[in-house]
């Protein structure tokens, strides 16, 4: 069955989908299960929450599977969002600073900067994936109206801060590790992982608001729940710049920690990045 075969299906079947993706590549996978357990349990450990594996598990390859049917149904996946905080969003754009718009791989989180599309431009910053196929996928299912996605490299920063100057949004994903040089090491749930202070140098070049957002699973085939928290000013130090976001993507996870991408392995040492504190 093709990727658009699977797509044209409603969208509890392909999440339905998904799910059985995610319980696949969990048995079938020694790496992916030694990522995944230890993450998501030492969070959820942490904070006194529920232990809920498999539904994790199968939350998992719905991650994949919500940003497949989002790509290919667009207008279906915009009336199966509810979205909140709205104003916030909209307040923000208005100061004319333009909006850096920041969207961790948590539920639907595809369905964010199409939402935004509907209001005003976004250029969005996206790393190629390795796999030639996987990127033909992504970039075909990603291409949207006034949507314009850069890679992250130094072409790509340039435009989006050229978008900033024209009071428009871009976006970045901020649970990203960064290439070798581009990031400091801060604590993210306890652990030291390198994180881009990009945003914080974006946002501080002429006062942008910037704002997170998540895209909440309401459950299968429901939809999506589209939040928005405005963040205070991050600092102009870089280190204190990505702490601070990394406490914004853990507060953005802990709505919905089962929806997050723990198979993902946050605590890489990228190559050329200095070592990580001991």
């Amino acid at each position: 069955m093709t990727l658009n075969a699977i797509a044209a299906l409603p969208l509890a079947l392909v999440q339905a989908f998904g799910a059985f993706l995610g319980i696949l590549a969990f048995v079938g996978s020694k790496q992916y299960r030694s990522l995944f357990r230890p993450q998501y349990q030492a969070v959820v450990a942490s904070h006194h929450l529920p232990f809920r594996l498999w539904s994790a598990i199968r939350a998992s390859g719905m991650l994949f599977s919500d940003s497949l049917w989002i790509w290919r149904n667009p207008q279906k996946a915009l009336q199966l969002v509810e979205v909140r905080d709205w104003a916030l969003v909209e307040g923000a754009i208005k100061e004319g600073h333009g909006l850096v718009m920041l969207t961790p791989h948590l539920g639907g989180f595809e369905i964010i900067p199409r939402v935004l599309a509907q209001h005003f431009p976004a250029t969005i910053l996206y790393r190629p994936s390795r796999q030639e196929w996987l990127n033909e996928v992504v970039e075909e299912g990603r291409a949207y109206p006034n949507m314009h996605f850069v890679p992250t490299n130094l072409h790509g920063v340039r435009q989006m801060t050229r978008a900033l100057t024209r009071g428009e949004a871009i976006g970045i994903l901020p649970d990203q590790v960064p290439s070798g040089g581009e990031g400091v090491w801060v604590p993210f749930f306890g652990r030291p992982a390198y994180t881009t202070p990009l945003p914080a140098r974006l946002a501080n070049r002429n006062n942008t608001p910037v704002v997170m957002f998540t895209a909440k699973r309401k459950g299968i085939g429901k939809g999506w729940l589209m939040q928005a928290t405005r963040l205070a000013p991050l600092s102009e130090d870089a280190t204190l710049a990505a702490s601070e976001l990394n406490i914004a993507i853990e507060n953005a996870i802990l709505k919905a920690p089962e929806q997050f991408i723990w198979a993902y392995n946050r605590y890489k040492h990228p190559s050329g990045a200095e070592l990580p504190p001991s």
